[in-house]
């Protein structure tokens, strides 16, 4: 869907004034340079996350190192990082949460300075808002890490109220910077009304997340084990504690944040990553190379990618409903522009999106809402500057939207149940 959406504003449509999904606006703007170089690549995704994660792995163990994070200097929450990665399939391909999450490490980087540092730093305080930020453009969801920022960096870091203001007016800045750019491009009143339905939309699920126990319950267990020693038995410094707190509330931000995700799929645990590499170092550290601890280690960085690797073959084979996209052989339409108004984005594995509706739920609570006059004509105009060629609509959303637009019934006849064909096509 991520490529469907890159390919389609690469043809100059702005994503929530032609085209209605919840992708982060910076994230889009990457798929949409991605399939100007590269097309419908899996391949360039692919590479493209993995640079994502070697970064994430280095700027991580460097950021531990850099702030005596560990009483020894040691390169093992990269390797656990590493191995974290290899959880699920999609950990490592490009996505909005990898590359937002990316940022809010680079943030949480800044905010682990100010519990070594003990001088006032305007420059890491607006960075840390800055990256924020940006992390909230990538991936919407992500904005819900401002209150991460402002407790933390109260509670723990000791800010002051003007660097409080200043890492809040940092992290409003990329935001602003985006509603900037709607308002250059004459969308930013429609941007502004689609905006608050990526938050409120149903929740959908790409995979069960009881399907994330079997692969996850090793590593979490060890990271339990980790939390509990560094907690109550392994000393620190003044300065590790405040480190651990951090990490700790990081933790309960991310599950947090997954009240207000909207569709679950494993990609979206990246930002537990880090934390859980910290507390299983910390379960390895304690215990040494003992004997009874290697099996754990070969365990976790050998054996746990494997398994993973097998488990999540077997479960696409299994049940293709979560976790793959099959042809509809029913419907064989090849090489056309369609808009898909049902729960299956098949259509798109041969043809490409024509029309503004991308993000199946996300439309459907979009086009169930009442709309004003205004608001009906500006549905029309989305519609009519686009006039995909078929419309697919098992579902009869757009057989009620044709109800309520009667204008479109000019354009559209319904040539077999659930498609619509576009009878002719004039100048936009």
């Amino acid at each position: 869907m991520w490529m469907v959406l890159g390919e389609r504003l690469s043809e100059g449509y702005l994503l929530y004034v032609d085209v209605i999904d919840d992708t982060g606006p910076l994230s889009a703007g990457v798929f949409s340079g991605i399939h100007l170089l590269f097309g419908r690549s899996p391949i360039a995704y692919l590479l493209l996350g993995k640079v994502f994660v070697l970064f994430q792995i280095y700027y991580w163990n460097s950021t531990l190192i850099k702030y005596r994070v560990f009483e020894e200097t040691t390169y093992l929450p990269a390797i656990l990082l590493a191995a974290l990665f290899h959880f699920s399939f999609d950990l490592m391909y490009l996505s909005p949460t990898l590359m937002g999450s990316t940022f809010l490490l680079l943030a949480f980087g800044q905010l682990f300075s100010h519990t070594v540092l003990q001088k006032e730093s305007s420059e890491s305080t607006l960075l840390i808002g800055i990256y924020g930020g940006l992390a909230a453009g990538f991936h919407w969801n992500f904005i819900f890490f401002l209150p991460f920022i402002a407790f933390t960096g109260l509670a723990i870091s000791g800010f002051t109220i003007r660097q409080l203001f200043l890492s809040i007016m940092g992290f409003l800045l990329p935001i602003l910077l985006i509603f900037v750019f709607y308002f250059w491009n004459d969308g930013l009143q429609q941007a502004l009304q689609i905006w608050p339905i990526v938050f409120n939309y149903p929740v959908y699920g790409y995979q069960p997340a009881l399907s994330w126990l079997a692969p996850g319950a090793f590593p979490l267990l060890l990271a339990l084990i980790g939390f509990t020693i560094s907690s109550f038995f392994r000393g620190a410094t003044i300065n590790q504690q405040k480190q651990r707190q951090l990490i700790v509330i990081w933790l309960l931000f991310s599950a947090g944040l997954f009240f207000f995700v909207k569709n679950n799929a494993s990609y979206q645990l990246v930002v537990f990553l880090p934390a859980l590499s910290y507390f299983i170092s910390q379960f390895f550290l304690q215990f040494g190379w003992t004997f009874l601890i290697r099996p754990a280690f070969f365990g976790l960085v050998l054996v746990m990618p494997i398994l993973a690797s097998y488990y999540w073959t077997a479960r696409t084979a299994v049940d293709t409903t979560y976790f793959a996209v099959a042809t509809d052989e029913t419907r064989p339409l090849q090489n056309t522009g369609v808009m898909v108004l049902e729960n299956d984005p098949s259509p798109y594995l041969a043809n490409s999106l024509e029309g503004p509706f991308l993000n199946y739920n996300m439309s459907v609570s979009y086009l169930k809402q009442e709309k004003t006059l205004p608001q009906k004509a500006q549905v029309f105009q989305m519609i009519r500057r686009q006039l995909p060629k078929k419309v697919l609509d098992k579902e009869g959303h757009f057989k009620d939207l044709l109800e309520e637009l009667p204008a479109l019934k000019e354009f559209y006849s319904e040539t077999t149940p659930g498609i619509y064909s576009l009878k002719y096509k004039t100048r936009k």
